[in-house]
């Protein structure tokens, strides 16, 4: 399937109908990448803020560091432990909010205990097994590479799309008002203690699935600022659900082709968000000078 898209993505760039860059497998398979989790991320990244749940995010990313090694002293592939990778990062974001339901403890000093754990758990893995594997695929890990995409990232990204897009689909309002207001989704008779595990679910799932593209410090950055930005802007739910889609998947795009188009040596991951990081300032801009308009008075 996604060899005759980049055959005909190809051809068009030796005819000179799209730039020269796309002639490279490569830089195809990135933005391939690109399309499918900047539109999830940006959706995602709406409830992620209202339930102010960043710090989570970033807790799965850096514990992304930990199932990797795990997978590689288990003897998974390298480039790719993804059974590890899931298996831990999924366990690891169910016990914390399991944790959170049974010690009623406040959610970002939980949330920190358990980056701290897997950090230091993660740290000491990683320097055990610095001796069997490329410093660079590290150093991909924690900040993201384009030049290591391939076909099985492309597919277990595409599969997890499918999957969260067909959770979302009849969950997503209900989803969206626990998150705004939990105690009306409760007299509505919405189930929010379950949605918020199926919640830490898609989440997990789509921060994994990003892991190589964006990188484990940079993945939540990603979740939050196009939502962020969106917020500086959104008159109402649609619109704050609508902008944010559109930011995520702007700074997706422009993040992985400026960087080759123009030359630059830059983490694939570190590109896409200072996109969306530019996105952010350009908003809080227009909301000082256009206060009405972003209000929505």
């Amino acid at each position: 399937m996604f060899d005759s898209i980049r055959i005909y993505l190809i051809n068009l760039a030796e005819q000179g109908i799209l730039p020269s860059s796309f002639g490279y497998r490569f830089v195809i398979n990135a933005l391939i990448c690109a399309i499918l989790i900047g539109p999830i991320l940006g959706g995602i990244g709406t409830m992620v803020v209202s339930k102010r749940m960043a710090f989570f995010s970033e807790a799965v990313g850096h514990a992304a560091m930990t199932g990797i090694a795990i997978g590689i002293i288990v003897g998974e592939p390298f480039s790719s432990p993804y059974v590890s990778l899931f298996a831990y990062c999924i366990l690891f974001g169910l016990i914390i909010n399991y944790t959170k339901n049974r010690t009623k403890m406040a959610s970002d000093t939980l949330i920190g205990v358990f980056l701290a754990m897997s950090i230091a758990l993660g740290g000491s893995l990683l320097v055990y097994i610095s001796s069997k594997v490329n410093a660079h695929m590290l150093e991909t890990v924690l900040f993201g590479s384009i030049l290591t995409v391939d076909d099985t990232d492309i597919y277990i990204l595409l599969v997890s799309s499918i999957i969260i897009i067909l959770i979302l689909i009849p969950y997503f309002n209900k989803m969206l008002l626990a998150s705004f207001n939990p105690s009306l989704a409760g007299v509505r008779g919405v189930n929010v203690k379950l949605l918020e595990y199926v919640f830490i679910l898609v989440v997990t799932v789509i921060t994994i699935s990003s892991v190589k593209i964006i990188g484990s410090i940079l993945v939540e950055a990603l979740l939050l600022i196009p939502a962020a930005s969106a917020k500086n802007l959104a008159k109402s739910i649609k619109s704050f659900v609508g902008y944010s889609i559109i930011f995520a998947l702007i700074s997706c795009l422009a993040g992985v082709y400026l960087p080759i188009h123009f030359s630059i040596s830059i983490p694939s991951g570190g590109a896409i968000i200072l996109v969306s990081s530019c996105i952010f300032i350009l908003t809080v801009i227009i909301r000082m000078f256009f206060r009405k308009f972003a209000e929505g008075e």
